[in-house]
């Protein structure tokens, strides 16, 4: 299965990279996201609970990053395991470009998933995928947008390489959604 997207961030490459490299904006960002810890300079593991109509299931996965390219792109590697519910794996590419003001968040996932989430109608799946996925980008876009009336700072120096590890939880999030979409084929 391949997903694509794009998205609109209203913030600069540079502070869209720092904050797709913060855990905790990121774990803010992506629902039922229990845990997101560093096991490595480019390795990540995360818990998530995940509910797709009538299955529930914490999702434990690893992340690896390669072919960092900061702070334009990267691809991230993940697999995920759910217990009985199921697994997924797969990567993500993706890329950042300027846009105006903003910054354009581009994405290309491919996954592979299996078990009892299989078994549930894609209308449902399809439902999960698609909430997911806007109330990701939904919490993340409003993270980075400025407030009312305030006066934008300069963004923060982005990470160096070794701490560019934060972001592919961004391409992690996009990888389970990419598994919930495989389970309805």
């Amino acid at each position: 299965m391949e997903l694509k997207g794009e998205r609109l961030i209203p913030a600069s490459v540079d502070t869209t990279w720092a904050a797709l490299n913060n855990p905790d904006i990121l774990k803010a960002c992506i629902t039922g996201c229990e845990t997101l810890e560093r096991t490595g300079d480019d390795a990540f593991q995360a818990m998530v609970a995940v509910r797709v109509g009538p299955v529930s299931a914490k999702f434990k996965g690893n992340l690896k990053m390669t072919d960092v390219k900061a702070p334009n792109s990267y691809t991230i590697n993940f697999d995920g395991q759910g217990g009985v519910a199921g697994f997924g794996k797969g990567s993500a590419d993706v890329s950042l470009a300027a846009e105006g003001s903003g910054t354009k968040l581009s994405y290309v996932a491919r996954a592979q998933v299996g078990g009892k989430m299989a078994q549930v109608g894609s209308r449902l799946i399809d439902a999960a995928a698609g909430k997911i996925a806007e109330d990701f980008f939904t919490a993340f876009e409003a993270a980075l947008a400025p407030a009312e009336g305030a006066v934008v700072a300069a963004p923060a120096p982005a990470p160096a390489a070794g701490g560019n590890k934060m972001l592919w939880w961004i391409v992690g999030a996009v990888v389970v959604l990419a598994a919930i979409w495989l389970l309805k084929r």
